[in-house]
């Protein structure tokens, strides 16, 4: 089974993600680890698709990113594809929660890089606040295009509104031929 959640930042994408991954014992993938190299430096389109490619040459996958550039190879083979679309005061408060929790407990994003949340950050143009604030419209619009495109018609979509639909959708994991 190859698996890609999708979402705006803070919607709950990794937190599902993980939750997939553990329900179906298969591998979790985070395309931020991917993607960000220390001192917050960002990997070329080149580095980022090859391991993204690499990456996804396993049997089974939990794919837990956006990163629409990257949608030809992601949903190559994907099977399935989560939108996480949770109403935009929730989404926002997550954001804002995750980003808080983060800046206080210093804790390191993506084991190796160094890379940290911090206070200063949360109040620059790379705010994670203000991107989920920018893009949350945007996002709803593209994906509820993506779902309803011809292009994407061989892959099943499935979109979760709320928390609860979310624990309903990894209940129905082991009841289901996903």
């Amino acid at each position: 089974m190859k698996i890609n959640v999708v979402g705006t930042s803070g919607s709950g994408k990794s937190t599902l993600s993980k939750h997939i991954s553990n329900a179906l014992n298969i591998p979790h993938i985070e395309m931020d680890y991917l993607f960000w190299k220390p001192n917050w430096t960002e990997s070329t389109d080149e580095e980022f698709n090859s391991k993204l490619e690499h990456a996804l040459a396993q049997e089974s996958w939990v794919l837990d990113g956006n990163f629409t550039r990257t949608t030809p190879i992601k949903w190559k083979h994907v099977d399935l594809v989560v939108w996480v679309d949770f109403s935009y005061p929730r989404t926002l408060l997550q954001a804002f929660k995750r980003a808080l929790v983060r800046a206080t407990t210093k804790v390191e994003l993506w084991e190796g890089t160094g890379n940290k949340e911090s206070f200063k950050k949360l109040f620059t143009k790379d705010s994670i606040i203000l991107w989920t604030i920018t893009n949350y419209k945007k996002n709803k619009q593209k994906y509820q295009a993506i779902m309803n495109s011809d292009e994407y018609a061989h892959i099943r979509f499935v979109r979760v509104k709320s928390p609860k639909e979310a624990s309903q959708f990894i209940a129905a994991l082991g009841n289901s031929d996903f």
